[in-house]
């Protein structure tokens, strides 16, 4: 099976219809081969982006855009690995790929975590056994500390300044250990964060307190494969899964009166100051029962059929991909 990395150019927002939809078709403005499967990919800065290799290998592409190519920039071979990192088919999928630049974080299926920086050819910092069971997903918590999630039902927070290789602390869901596939953490507020799992559940944690979700929603009903907190409205947040739907959940204290960047098409868009970000995520996301002091849910692919694998959010704009090996830009979230 041939994979490839590709970079599409999906114009600017002036190019948008009245209903909001993309006009124009997306523009392939390079592409290149990848060994093994694609589990995760981030950029790095503007023209880098780093890749999760099911055979563990991580590569830095770089984009040339004076000619439209892309290339290898750095590669760690078997940053994965079973049994040895010499032999020929040792290696353990790299599951989870995090970036803050320079720095990288990767988490695998052999449990290990590895700290990479772009420009240096060797691991500053390996945990080896950082967890017996699979990782799933990582993501930074502050500049020094990350979150993992694994196939067990746990969350641990990792402090990279500790030589220690032990998780600075551990939460866990009770009773059935539900693999947990995805994590992210609330933009404004370090403290909130979200996983998803198995049984397609929408787990909220406040790391402050207890080793418990603080509240655990009915959700999908197959995996949820990735959350993300809406990295500028975070009283928004988008859950995708292989039931084919993907999840609007929106905790904005009053639903009959939007703000005004929700309903605004085009470049002028208006953010929460911080203080209402924060008075309404306290009630909202950390109360007992979220969905009872107001939540909106909102199924954003009414036709589900296939899976739908990954998603990513900036501003109006919202990309998604299934199964169906199409990639969907919706740039109307808030319409």
């Amino acid at each position: 099976q041939d994979n490839r990395i590709s970079l599409w150019s999906v114009g600017d927002l002036g190019n948008v219809g009245l209903g909001g939809e993309y006009q124009g078709e997306p523009q392939l403005l390079c592409d290149i081969r990848h060994n093994g499967d694609v589990m995760d990919m981030q950029f790095l800065d503007q023209e880098r982006i780093v890749v999760a290799s099911s055979t563990g290998t991580v590569t830095i592409f770089r984009h040339h855009q004076n000619n439209q190519t892309l290339s290898a920039n750095q590669r760690w071979e078997k940053a994965h690995y079973h049994v040895d990192q010499d032999t020929s088919c040792g290696g353990a999928a790299c599951t989870g790929v995090i970036s803050s630049n320079p720095e990288i974080v990767t988490v695998g299926e052999d449990g290990r975590i590895n700290l990479f920086r772009a420009d240096q050819k060797d691991a500053v910092r390996t945990i080896d056994n950082a967890d017996s069971s699979t990782l799933h997903a990582v993501t930074f918590l502050r500049t020094t500390e990350i979150l993992t999630v694994n196939s067990i039902g746990q969350l641990k927070i990792w402090d990279l300044r500790q030589q220690r290789n032990e998780p600075s602390q551990i939460f866990s869901l009770t009773g059935d250990r539900v693999p947990l596939h995805c994590v992210d953490r609330h933009p404004n507020q370090q403290h909130i964060v979200a996983t998803g799992g198995q049984d397609g559940m929408l787990s909220i944690w406040d790391i402050r307190q207890g080793t418990m979700p603080v509240s655990l929603l009915n959700a999908h009903e197959a995996e949820m494969w990735e959350v993300h907190f809406h990295p500028s409205n975070p009283d928004h947040l988008f859950t995708c899964s292989e039931d084919g739907s993907l999840w609007h959940w929106d905790t904005s204290t009053d639903i009959s009166e939007k703000p005004s960047f929700l309903h605004q098409g085009g470049r002028s868009t208006t953010y929460f100051s911080h203080n209402t970000i924060n008075q309404s995520v306290v009630s909202a996301w950390l109360s007992n029962d979220p969905t009872k002091d107001c939540m909106e849910i909102t199924n954003l692919i009414p036709n589900q059929t296939l899976s739908v694998n990954s998603l990513d959010i900036l501003g109006p704009c919202l990309v998604y991909g299934t199964d169906a090996e199409a990639i969907y830009v919706n740039r109307q979230l808030f319409a």
